[in-house]
């Protein structure tokens, strides 16, 4: 390490050129990285519901559909729209009243009970359906075109116009959410560095490395629009912490050797790259447990935040010393006294009530939790967006027009009896909830002679293999009501066809249900695993890892457990994926706490109350600091985002962030002054102390004999 220290120290400026350069190709393959925003894709492609509508996109040649509310039009009018549709790229058939009938066939022929399924009032349903999927780019470029056709008297209901606004917000908010985290990060910065030059230098660093992380993205093919907007917001979090000790190890070494700050640097990233790479290591192994899930969000957010993590530390290594060095005149001038004081008492004050800490956290514990376990949480994606959305808007109309929220597809075999498709289909009628059935037979059983339903339709609706059968259902995605009738509608047609499959933003959407709640104990019991035994093998103890992750869960029941106090009902994604990313990334505040206490216990010979408040004096503040950045990067985002999703995420980061520091100041040193005698007798001594424990008593024998 040594050598290659002093080998970034002498290029330097080689170092920040290739840093610069390398810039460029990293912002174009990050304008060319495709964003997913569907999150439904990413479910495991073996469930019916993705089979079903793979087989729609490749056999039908149908990906998606979408409602169109039309008010106030003659028919005329609405036949001329439903024209210029046809004609947009990637719509492949456009279902009004009118086609159900040969154009040559007086309209009076088609049967009320059909003509009433397209028509409430003044408003009228054209239903779309494309070629391709709901969130694939030709279908969100064929929903911006139809918008255009349409006026203000036309609502385009549906998934993919979700997916379209829910685009548009995203990216007009994305740049928002990286100027609120700078801005609110060298605020902090400020507060608690020793000069007003150094803040940039390390957000310049960190942007750097985050440039490269999301350019890279282009590789993995697509990343998530949760992915990106909270790929820059949190790799700035989690890696600000490098910067830091990048710097006080610097100035550290330049009180030893003040004239040869080349080689105080180099010794400053030797001894960085050392701290840093136990800090990053449960870092990352928070978000590899994310990768754990079969809902695959967490493997895209999971590998791009572990790729940041590792960028965060190249960078700190490598381009923050070069700028340091390069700007080091600069920021000598711009030195100053840090704002936030040096916790000097504060040892004293926890010890002397670490028994009132412990019944805090036990009592606290049990709220949280209490709270976790019976808090609400949301599955229906358009909730996370503002109610004054277009898309949000259409959705709630086609609910007041035509009493209907979602469609279901069920798939059946070509070959299934006429008579029997018609049974099915009047015993779905019956259903709670079931606003329509329409199918090819049922067309025909509503008293229309095959020979007059058009070509076109039959092709959409049944092939040599396949029959499709559309289901109106009045009830909201995700809602308990829904999910019952996907479970009675598939129990139904597995009767009659044993292959069946219902495919739908419905059905869909509770298979999301079923995956998350198992992938949401998968992902715990990974994360808590592999970082109890990165401590283990960090401390070389078998209390310690209990110790730590005893007081970090505690945290993070707390504060998965608050909104259920609060009456706040969280989007589904976020009790997974916090407790991973609390876990990982605040755990280095307690291994920080606890390996100074060791030290002291051992090297420094200290007694427990010592040592502890010695621990608790010289660490506190990197903790609040850390902490306190990590809460400054996510708090802004949180208040600003109108994507509930982005917003609770960085609302349960901040104040995560806040508890775990909270818990690790006041709440560890108490585990740590009980549990003394166990923790020495359960850990082994580790190699470094051990050989300073020798050339301890090698010298105080040379001063003996002296």
């Amino acid at each position: 390490m040594k050598r290659l220290s002093r080998g970034i120290v002498k290029f330097r400026i080689p170092i920040l050129i290739v840093a610069i350069i390398l810039l460029f190709p990293s912002a174009i393959l990050y304008s060319k990285t495709r964003v997913n925003y569907d999150m439904l894709t990413y479910l495991p492609q073996d469930i019916d519901t993705m089979k079903g509508q793979n087989i729609m996109k490749e056999d039908f040649g149908s990906g998606a559909f979408s409602m169109i509310i039309v008010e106030g039009m003659s028919d005329k009018q609405v036949s001329s729209l439903k024209s210029k549709i046809l004609k947009v790229d990637t719509v492949k058939n456009v279902l009004w009243y009118d086609s159900l009938l040969n154009p040559s066939i007086p309209k009076e022929l088609l049967p009320k009970e059909l003509y009433d399924k397209f028509n409430s009032g003044d408003a009228t349903m054209l239903f779309v359906i494309f070629s391709d999927t709901s969130s694939a780019d030709p279908t969100i470029q064929a929903i911006r075109d139809i918008r255009k056709l349409c006026n203000e008297q036309c609502f385009v209901s549906g998934m993919t116009p979700v997916v379209v606004d829910t685009q548009d917000l995203a990216d007009k908010e994305a740049p928002i959410y990286i100027l609120l985290a700078v801005i609110l990060s060298v605020i902090v910065l400020s507060l608690s560095m020793d000069s007003f030059i150094v803040p940039f230098l390390f957000l310049a660093s960190i942007g750097m490395a985050i440039l490269y992380n999301l350019g890279t993205n282009m590789f993995l093919g697509s990343i998530s629009y949760v992915t990106k907007a909270l790929a820059a917001v949190l790799q700035l979090g989690v890696t600000l912490d490098y910067s830091i000790f990048l710097w006080h190890s610097y100035e550290e070494e330049l009180g030893k050797t003040p004239d040869d700050r080349k080689e105080a640097m180099a010794n400053a990233i030797s001894a960085t790259f050392s701290s840093v790479i136990g800090s990053s290591v449960t870092t990352i192994a928070g978000f590899v447990a994310l990768c754990f899930m079969s809902f695959k969000l967490g493997l895209d957010l999971g590998v791009v935040m572990s790729k940041g993590v590792l960028f965060g530390v190249i960078s700190c290594v490598t381009i923050l010393p070069s700028m340091v060095l390069v700007f080091d005149p600069l920021l000598q001038k711009t030195k100053h006294k840090p704002l936030i004081p040096e916790f000097t008492k504060l040892g004293n004050f926890v010890l002397k009530r670490r028994y009132l800490f412990l019944a805090i956290w036990l009592i606290l514990l049990i709220l949280g939790i209490y709270g976790n376990i019976h808090s609400q949480v949301y599955y229906n994606l358009d909730r996370t967006l503002p109610r004054d959305l277009p898309s949000i808007v259409a959705n709630e109309k086609l609910q007041d027009d035509f009493n209907m929220s979602t469609n279901h597809m069920l798939m059946l075999d070509a070959k299934l009896p006429e008579k029997e498709v018609r049974s099915l289909s009047k015993e779905i009628e019956k259903l709670d909830g079931v606003n329509y059935v329409l199918g090819i037979d049922t067309i025909k059983g509503a008293g229309i002679p095959a020979g007059f339903i058009p070509d076109d339709l039959t092709k959409d609706l049944q092939n040599d293999e396949w029959q499709v059968m559309l289901i109106g259902s009045e009830y909201k995605v995700a809602s308990d009501e829904v999910n019952k009738q996907c479970d009675e509608i598939q129990a139904i047609a597995k009767r009659y066809d044993q292959n069946s499959m219902l495919v739908g933003e419905a059905p869909g959407t509770y298979d999301l249900i079923k995956t998350t709640n198992t992938d949401f104990n998968t992902v715990n019991a990974v994360s808590i695993g592999v970082i109890f035994v990165i401590i283990l093998l960090v401390f070389r103890s078998i209390s310690v890892p209990f110790i730590l992750v005893a007081v970090i869960e505690g945290g993070i029941f707390l504060n998965l457990g608050i909104p259920y106090f609060t009456h706040t009902e969280l989007p589904f994604i976020a009790s997974i994926v916090i407790s991973t990313i609390q876990l990982g990334s605040t755990v280095d505040y307690a291994i920080l706490m606890t390996t100074r206490y060791l030290r002291e216990r051992r090297i420094g010979g200290h007694n427990k109350r010592d040592a502890i408040r010695i621990a608790v004096e010289t660490s506190a503040k990197s903790i609040f600091v850390s902490a306190l950045s990590f809460f400054a990067a996510t708090f802004g985002v949180a208040l600003y985002s109108n994507i509930d999703m982005i917003s609770s995420l960085c609302s349960l980061m901040a104040r995560g962030a806040l508890i775990s520091m909270g818990y690790v100041i006041f709440v560890l040193p108490s585990f740590l002054y009980i549990f003394d005698k166990v923790i020495l007798k359960t850990t082994l001594p580790d190699r470094s102390t051990s050989a300073a424990k020798v050339k301890a008593k090698f010298a105080k024998a040379q001063n003996a004999n002296a």
